[in-house]
């Protein structure tokens, strides 16, 4: 009897033992395909291909595990990869550059936006339609930390005028109801701000669209050298998914607009969802494959920023690029 006790004690022992073991190495595998995507955003519509990773099998059939990690701006993406709190961020160039140029050891992996969407708005009857005309006038941004102060630096160099040359005022990203009551000339705004704006009643415009002058990517996936250096594997089975998830958004603008309804903070008009998508579908795309990193395009881009004073060094921009 006290044989068959001992026996019965010992398979328990062994049976929790296995067990433990197991569970271990499944939270260990969990881990080991989990992505955690810090976004420089709150879910909002434009994202919703990335939001529906639960609903969708984007990237289930790629075996990874996609957590999203809402943020306030680019440079909080790029803090978060920096810190450990996630693994890819979802970030725009001006901040890629920023970061690299305080030393940080960063590589873009993929380009979200290939186009640059970014603009300056402003009413028929100030007859501003090209940067030459923006000289002497009062011009609106989200920030003065924000990419809309940056890429109208880039309209303004481009007509040989610097910030001396106007006056720049910081009007929030609530930025149109400004100029729609004209308290600036112009604003500088994006493709999505643009479309809410006309939405809201702007009314007739002029839009000088800064890729006209200088187009580079507006958003990237960036990550940590050491990330990219040991999790190949693990980033391009994310990036596959995320690619298929792009494909899924452009071919299926209305269901994705719906779903957006569920899923994104601003998403609660479906046919306002399907207006921003259409606009984020078109800015995914290009001459190359979908996403693709222009390296020349970026390079003058960097190179433009040092010159604007934006950044104090010179990058090479083949160093922290790849279309691996």
């Amino acid at each position: 009897m006290r044989l068959i006790k001992v026996i019965m004690l010992t398979v328990c022992a062994i049976l929790i033992l296995t067990a433990c073991q197991n569970s271990t190495a499944d939270s260990h595998e969990i881990k080991g395909n989990s992505i955690r995507v810090a976004s420089w955003s709150q879910e909002i519509t434009e994202q919703v291909n990335l939001l529906v990773a639960d609903e969708k099998t984007f990237f289930k059939e790629e075996q990874i595990d996609v957590t999203f990690t809402p943020g306030s701006g680019s440079s909080d993406a790029i803090k978060n990869i920096l810190a450990g709190n996630a693994d890819i961020a979802f970030t725009d160039a001006g901040s890629f550059f920023s970061a690299l140029d305080q030393g940080e050891d960063l590589v873009a992996i993929y380009n979200i936006y290939p186009q640059n969407v970014f603009n300056v708005v402003s009413l028929k009857e100030n007859e501003i339609t090209e940067p030459e005309d923006l000289k002497g006038k009062t011009i609106g941004v989200y920030s003065l930390a924000s990419g809309t102060r940056q890429n109208l630096l880039i309209l303004l160099h481009e007509a040989g005028l610097t910030e001396e040359d106007v006056n720049i005022v910081e009007t929030g990203v609530l930025n149109f109801a400004p100029l729609m009551q004209d308290q600036v000339d112009a604003t500088a705004a994006t493709d999505t701000g643009l479309f809410l704006g006309k939405e809201k009643g702007l009314g007739e415009v002029d839009v000088i669209e800064v890729k006209d002058y200088l187009n580079f990517s507006s958003d990237l996936f960036v990550v940590t050298r050491e990330m990219f250096d040991e999790n190949k594997d693990v980033i391009q089975r994310f990036l596959s998914g995320f690619q298929t998830s792009t494909e899924w958004m452009i071919n299926n603008t209305e269901e994705a607009a719906e779903l957006a309804v569920n899923y994104a903070i601003d998403g609660q008009d479906v046919q306002l969802n399907k207006g921003i998508i259409e606009l984020r579908n078109e800015a995914s795309q290009s001459e190359h494959q979908l996403g693709y990193i222009d390296t020349q395009q970026m390079q003058d881009a960097a190179d433009l920023y040092k010159e604007l004073g934006l950044i104090e060094n010179e990058l090479d921009m083949e160093k922290y690029i790849t279309n691996e």
